[in-house]
């Protein structure tokens, strides 16, 4: 039986590091037997899609290792493509896809889970005909997405140093939505389009969002009293922020916003520049993606290993 053939593209610059790692053990854990793999590394943006595009031809699969903006790159090459699937190496700040698909931070496991090749088919989303696959929107995590992107410093910690700063003086903006025709005039903290159900790092903005139900989950947080951050900070990563009176989550295949200035969003954690409105787009079953098909066994597999190994060890296989 003749090989399958992966890309791997590879961010050098992407969130924690983590793909020096990558580099030095795939070739190790990757299943040779059945697979061939090349190895590109990406120079500039938008560079993994151009590399992701003119793969489908000669790849039956091409991995993305980097972060959430590496996965929307590869994603945008891939999306309608019937013959090549998108794997992830989650290497970045936040890996919000590869969360909700059940993939291990741990690069090895990762890995071992490309050797799996279980596949399954989600839905993309578009603003203004521009691709995500996570979660986009607008509101405040737009405008901490375009402060991150030019930071210094990568990861959760700096992320959130930024985010505590400028809440602060963060002024929510008025915006005309329309879903599926109905109207909603709002002063919004922000509005996101949760095709899954997190951020990253275990943020849920939309805990019961379903990525291939054919609908993105559009979440409308009102402006809020300052001395409720916490309290919604709390719900936000113990999946309860939908219960919050000051959300509201409403599920659409097709929706509209009007602003009376221009607006700031982000696409999967990118910072990107709109006008005055928005259309946003389901797009369904339209990119297969390798998700982990039993994450308790895996990770049952992990422990045993782990525990079996010296106290030395464990504690080099927890900084990983």
């Amino acid at each position: 039986m003749a090989k399958q053939k992966i890309l791997f593209v590879v961010n050098p610059i992407s969130g924690t590091g983590k793909q020096n790692e990558f580099i030095k053990v795939f070739n190790d854990i990757l299943d040779v037997s059945k697979y061939s793999y090349d190895l590109e590394y990406t120079e500039y943006r938008g560079h993994a899609t151009l590399l992701s595009q003119k793969a489908q031809n000669n790849y039956s699969m091409v991995v993305a290792v980097g972060g959430d903006g590496t996965v929307n790159e590869v994603a945008k090459g891939l999306i309608g493509s019937n013959c090549c699937t998108m794997g992830i190496i989650p290497v970045g700040s936040g890996n919000g896809l590869a969360r909700h698909l059940k993939l291990p931070m741990n690069v090895k496991e990762a890995i071992e889970i490309i050797n799996q090749n279980k596949s399954q088919s989600i839905d993309t989303a578009t603003i203004n005909g521009e691709h995500f696959v996570n979660v986009a929107g607008l509101g405040f995590d737009a405008h901490i997405a375009h402060l991150f992107a030019v930071a210094k410093k990568r990861g959760p910690i700096p992320y959130a140093k930024i985010a505590t700063y400028e809440f602060q003086r963060y002024k929510p903006l008025t915006y005309d939505v329309f879903i599926e025709g109905q109207p909603y005039h709002m002063t919004a903290f922000l509005i996101s389009f949760a095709n899954s159900a997190q951020f990253g790092n275990n943020a849920y903005i939309s805990p019961h969002a379903i990525i291939n139900d054919g609908l993105l989950d559009v979440c409308l947080m009102s402006e809020f009293p300052k001395v409720e951050a916490g309290q919604l900070a709390i719900k936000l990563f113990n999946k309860r922020l939908d219960k919050s009176k000051h959300m509201k989550i409403v599920r659409a295949t097709h929706i509209k916003i009007k602003s009376c200035e221009n607006i700031k969003a982000h696409l999967d954690g990118e910072p990107v520049n709109f006008l005055k409105e928005l259309e946003i787009k389901i797009n369904p079953s339209s990119l297969n993606v390798i998700y982990n098909s039993n994450p308790t066994k895996l990770q049952a597999l992990s422990s045993k290993i782990k525990n079996s190994l010296p106290n030395s060890y464990k504690n080099i296989i927890d900084k990983i």
